[in-house]
């Protein structure tokens, strides 16, 4: 969107719809993902199904919107390994995510690292954010 004056929102839509129809990842997906590389999952299908919401300009510095876009580049770099065949569909960082601090205890049965789960960001070591919980059923939840 621009207005009259050529300045452009403040927000932007992200259409994962395309890519989940390739690959099975859902916008779900890489929102949950969001939160492994520590940042608040955005918006998740509205104003429209199938998409993020992504409002980074409201607080955040500059240093903060280089790691989102490094993380932004990252997850799609792990849809396309969904896509090109190198990741399993089903059983990749992205399905599991966002990974607890269960990860880094007991045995281990994923086809990806324990790192690329925890740490998937030189940066997130630094400050490492540990979800409460993994996947729940979301609209049973708001119940």
């Amino acid at each position: 969107y621009k207005g009259e004056h050529g300045r452009v929102a403040h927000e932007c839509i992200i259409d994962l719809r395309p890519l989940e129809h390739e690959t099975g990842v859902t916008a779900e997906d890489v929102a949950k993902r969001l939160m492994d590389f520590g940042f608040h999952a955005p918006t998740l299908s509205f104003p429209v199904p199938g998409t993020l919401m992504i409002e980074p300009t409201e607080s955040e510095s500059l240093a903060e919107l280089e790691r989102f876009c490094q993380a932004m580049i990252q997850i799609h770099a792990e849809i396309l390994a969904v896509r090109d065949g190198r990741s399993d569909p089903q059983n990749n960082p992205l399905k599991h995510a966002p990974h607890t601090a269960a990860v880094i205890a007991g045995a281990w049965g994923r086809p990806y690292s324990r790192e690329q789960a925890a740490f998937p960001a030189p940066w997130v070591r630094e400050r490492k954010f540990w979800p409460y919980v993994s996947r729940i059923d979301n609209v049973y939840g708001d119940r």
